[in-house]
């Protein structure tokens, strides 16, 4: 499958968010929280809950990134990133309007998944790339 700069650029914006994010919450999920004004303590029962998703999130990143890379992981990498940066925003806005207002910190995230979900939108919208094709790789 051919795929032009930006679909590339796309997927590195996407796998380097959802890795980032991702591993920061499995590996130092009250850090993170706390950067949104959450406080989770230490109940290894919520720790864990929250780590297995971060665990996902992480090795989705992983995939975007390797789908650059890897003419084979393309397909799961581009997937990969509209499910992820279509369902976090869809959570939240399904949150915003059960729950209330959030925090600005997790509005501002939500507006960061909305950015990477119209990059990877426009990136794979049907015909993208066709204009300007370059070689597999």
């Amino acid at each position: 499958m051919i795929r032009t700069r930006f679909q590339k650029i796309t997927l590195g914006i996407a796998g380097a968010t959802a890795l980032g994010i991702g591993g920061a919450i499995l590996f130092a999920p009250q850090g993170f929280y706390a950067g949104y004004g959450i406080a989770i303590g230490s109940d290894p029962s919520l720790l864990s809950e929250l780590r297995a998703p971060g665990a996902g999130l992480a090795a989705f990143g992983a995939v975007m990134l390797a789908g650059i890379f890897r003419p084979a992981l393309r397909q799961p990498a581009m997937v990969a990133a509209l499910a992820v940066f279509l369902a976090f925003p869809a959570g939240r806005l399904v949150g915003l309007v059960a729950d209330g207002m959030p925090s600005n910190g997790i509005l501002a995230a939500l507006l960061l998944e909305l950015v990477i979900a119209a990059l990877c939108v426009l990136a794979w919208r049907p015909g993208a790339g066709a204009a300007t094709r370059r070689a597999p790789g």
